[in-house]
């Protein structure tokens, strides 16, 4: 039944009508009449950010966990140009996001109005800026429909101020949800389990989207009945537990050992992801001339993209698995099961054999002051709840985080996936606004903490008890790790100087706690290995947001 109201009414009774429970943002003039109108919703939780990319940082990590398309509300051109950013991780990860902003009003053909559904087309699946108040409820409704539908990813829907002001007959009718879990071709399938049940020497590299598609359990069943030896890539989610005796940890082009890992394949199994996405270039082709790649993806577009693909099957990664589980076990033969099995204990062997090599790597300095990321991140694991989360934007640090830190399931440790530096502040609040009852820890660099540090003022505002750990080692080390990586392995110099690279260091040191404190936040700086568990201790206990600014070797 249509019902009379302003345009910004049937925003907020759309967004109701949607279920939205919090609003992220960062209000502007064009947004009073927005703002204004909130009181009249209480229902609504609106988190204030000072910038704009701690807002979509917290919206970006906020709809991974819950699943759902998040809203986030930002300022007409200017604001919306801060969060473009972060806007463009989302789209190339597939989450989820409706993002807002008003605008002058349409009549203003005379002046500069900027075209805002233009401005970020580039980094949306759909943007649109509607001009009448009864455009907007049918606008929304579609809004939640992309955003939430394969592929995932942010839309933008912006509002001129005489639409938002303006009266009509409205509809308020919801989104509703699209089944669209797409079947596997069966006859792909089959090409695929015949070229595994054959293979010697597989591999599965699993992505975010077997997390995405709640198929983590079917990925374990799959790599046990074949002994395979399972990487991740590039993860944020849980694909594959962390504490299974096949996983072999994250998988990059950049570590000489996992390209070398891929070279030894005879038939490499990709699941939910972008196959050997990477920031440098590596060859138009990554396998060798006798490896096969079977590809098994949710999204159009995305298999055979990067890398000639032998077996591409567009399907739902858990109908997928089951169909290929199904197919795998018509074909083998006593003659397989028992190479599986020898399989299977290799490579629980090489699993432990590379945990204990990362041991032995850092235990030389395991004493040192500065102390080293490894020690921080042991005493730091020892240290934190058992029902904690853990959120990731450790930046270079990252490959000693994975190794002390493990999962089981999604949600246990979830990660900025994107290519920007500046989402962890915002992530770790998006999280533990979705968990309220886990405590979670973000765990970021300093660099990309210092993007986004106003964030720290917004747990203090809004009282989200999340924790943050500073990496502090007083540089962007991950330029220097990645110009060492360029140097040596794409320019092939023998005397890689990444430690040198100019404007890459922070000789005025950043006290995060200072700032901390300075913003409402509760801040310890911690400079010895022994201070971590207490310190963490008086955090969770205080049941308040804190920063831990933990001071590290930054040494290549």
């Amino acid at each position: 039944m249509p019902q009379t109201m302003t345009g910004k009414q049937a925003l907020l009774e759309m967004l109701k009508a949607e279920g939205v429970e919090y609003i992220f943002g960062n209000p502007g003039t064009s947004e009073g009449p927005i703002i204004d109108m909130l009181g009249d919703y209480p229902e609504f939780k609106y988190i204030l950010a000072l910038q704009e990319s701690v807002a979509v940082g917290m919206g970006e990590s906020y709809a991974r966990a819950t699943g759902t398309a998040s809203f986030v509300s930002l300022h007409v051109d200017s604001g919306l140009a801060n969060g473009i950013c972060l806007m463009l991780d989302a789209l190339n990860t597939g989450t989820p996001m409706v993002v807002t902003s008003a605008n002058y009003d349409a009549r203003k053909i005379n002046e500069v109005k900027s075209d805002l559904a233009e401005l970020v087309r580039p980094v949306t699946k759909w943007a649109v800026e509607l001009t009448l108040p009864d455009q907007i409820p049918g606008a929304i409704r579609r809004a939640f429909n992309e955003a939430n539908s394969h592929p995932k990813g942010p839309v933008y829907v912006g509002f001129t101020s005489n639409a938002l002001e303006a009266t009509a007959e409205m509809n308020i009718v919801p989104s509703s949800k699209i089944d669209d879990a797409v079947r596997p071709s069966l006859k792909g399938i089959h090409k695929a389990a015949s070229l595994l049940a054959a293979s010697k020497k597989p591999m599965m590299i699993v992505g975010d989207r077997v997390s995405d598609d709640g198929a983590v359990d079917q990925a374990v069943a799959l790599a046990e009945l074949l002994g395979l030896p399972v990487y991740q890539s590039r993860g944020a989610e849980v694909a594959f537990p962390t504490t299974h005796p096949q996983f072999m940890g994250n998988h990059s082009l950049r570590v000489p050992a996992d390209r070398e890992t891929l070279q030894q394949a005879d038939v490499v199994l990709a699941i939910g992801m972008d196959t050997f996405d990477e920031l440098f270039y590596w060859g138009d082709v990554i396998l060798g001339p006798a490896a096969k790649l079977i590809h098994i993806d949710p999204i159009h577009g995305r298999v055979g993209r990067s890398e000639p693909t032998d077996v591409g099957i567009i399907s739902h990664c858990g109908l997928a698995i089951e169909e290929l589980i199904g197919s795998l076990k018509t074909r083998l033969t006593p003659a397989n099961e028992d190479e599986i099995k020898t399989r299977a204990q290799t490579v629980v062997s090489e699993a432990v054999a590379k945990r204990r090599s990362f041991d032995a790597s850092v235990s030389g300095k395991w004493d040192s002051r500065p102390m080293t990321p490894a020690r921080m991140m042991d005493e730091l694991a020892k240290a934190i709840p058992s029902n904690a989360i853990v959120v990731d934007d450790a930046i270079s640090n990252r490959a000693a985080l994975r190794h002390y830190f493990h999962a089981a399931k999604r949600g246990d440790l979830v990660g900025v996936r994107g290519q920007a530096i500046g989402g962890g502040i915002g992530a770790t609040m998006g999280t533990q606004c979705a968990y309220p009852d886990r405590p979670v820890f973000g765990i970021i660099g300093d660099g990309s903490a210092m993007m986004t540090i106003q964030g720290l003022w917004t747990a203090a505002n809004d009282n989200i008890p999340c924790i943050f750990v500073i990496c502090n080692n007083g540089m962007y080390r991950v330029l220097k790790v990645n110009f060492n990586v360029y140097q040596r392995d794409i320019l092939q110099l023998s005397e890689p100087a990444g430690s040198q690279l100019l404007y890459s260091d922070f000789p005025t040191p950043f006290d995060i706690a200072a700032i901390g404190r300075s913003m409402g936040v509760h801040g310890e700086r911690i400079v010895e290995p022994e201070e971590i568990a207490p310190a963490v201790a008086r955090a969770v206990a205080s049941g308040k947001p804190a920063v831990l600014d933990i001071v590290i070797d930054g040494s290549l």
